[in-house]
């Protein structure tokens, strides 16, 4: 099967534009020494704390870009996971991610030396990491972002809402969209509080849940062009119920609230995404 990637196209705002020129490199865009050595280091320090399985694939001739991966986000041990995942399938993606990761010291640096992508919604730069995820796409990369945004508050941890970022990026681009499920990332790592974290790790060296990471196939987004109103929430929900498809595979002897509930995270239905038959009992 063989894949068309369209022209970028201008997106429709000066601060987008601007972000798009400041990020743009020239193509086709390789991944650093430093983020190729980092992947690596994922792929045998992640199953320290897990036993990592991987199902899915990557078509061949999209593993060096352009291509957007879409995944769900259920926990802040997640991020290792996939970078874990895209390691086996010979991925090296450009991350999206907040961009209070990038304002660490050491971290922000190391983030932006291997090309990932600050995203800040809090103070109205939404436009400048849409600019950003373009250029990438004109340089050839592979980029990976939550079209939830956040990590999923969801009681039962199924995908939320999805933002339109990604989607708008599909949609400009011509970009193949692969969607991305993983669970058992929540297991791993604790919501918030140093100290729970630092707990609930040193007992995943023992405990070592199964985090399972699968890759769907592309995403149809025919029938939807840029531009055309409707047409990005349209394939943002194209997106969601693709990852919620991958997703039902994964957990399936846990259809309704998960089996391991962790007790600091905060739950909301606010932007719980639609999900036929769903249910919040704790039977399977």
């Amino acid at each position: 099967m063989s894949w068309h990637h369209a022209r970028v196209t201008s997106t429709d705002t000066p601060a987008t534009e601007a972000a798009e020129a400041a990020y743009e490199l020239p193509a086709p865009w390789r991944p650093p020494l430093l983020w190729r050595a980092l992947l690596a280091l994922a792929r045998l320090a992640v199953p320290m704390f897990c036993r990592l399985r991987v199902t899915g694939d990557v078509p061949e001739e999209l593993r060096r870009g352009p291509l957007l991966l879409a995944g769900n986000h259920i926990g802040i041990f997640d991020p290792l996971a996939l970078v874990a995942a895209c390691r086996t399938r010979r991925v090296a993606p450009r991350i999206m991610a907040t961009a209070g990761v990038f304002r660490i010291p050491v971290a922000g640096r190391t983030l932006r030396s291997c090309g990932h992508i600050p995203v800040d919604r809090r103070n109205g730069n939404g436009g400048e990491a849409l600019g950003a995820a373009l250029a990438a796409m004109r340089a050839g990369s592979v980029v990976a972002g939550y079209p939830e945004g956040r990590v999923t508050l969801d009681p039962g941890m199924w995908p939320e809402r999805g933002r339109t970022g990604l989607a708008r990026v599909a949609l400009a681009t011509g970009a193949v969209v692969v969607p991305v499920a993983q669970w058992g990332a929540h297991e791993v790592l604790a919501w918030d509080g140093a100290g729970t974290m630092a707990r609930s790790a040193v007992s995943a060296l023992w405990r070592r849940p199964v985090v399972r990471v699968h890759f769907g196939p592309p995403v149809d987004l025919s029938g939807l062009s840029a531009g055309t109103p409707g047409a990005a929430q349209s394939a943002s929900d194209r997106i969601t119920e693709a990852v919620i498809a991958a997703l039902e595979s994964l957990r399936a002897a846990e259809p309704g609230l998960p089996h391991y509930i962790d007790p600091v995270r905060p739950v909301t239905t606010a932007r719980s995404y639609p999900r036929r038959n769903r249910t919040y009992s704790t039977t399977a």
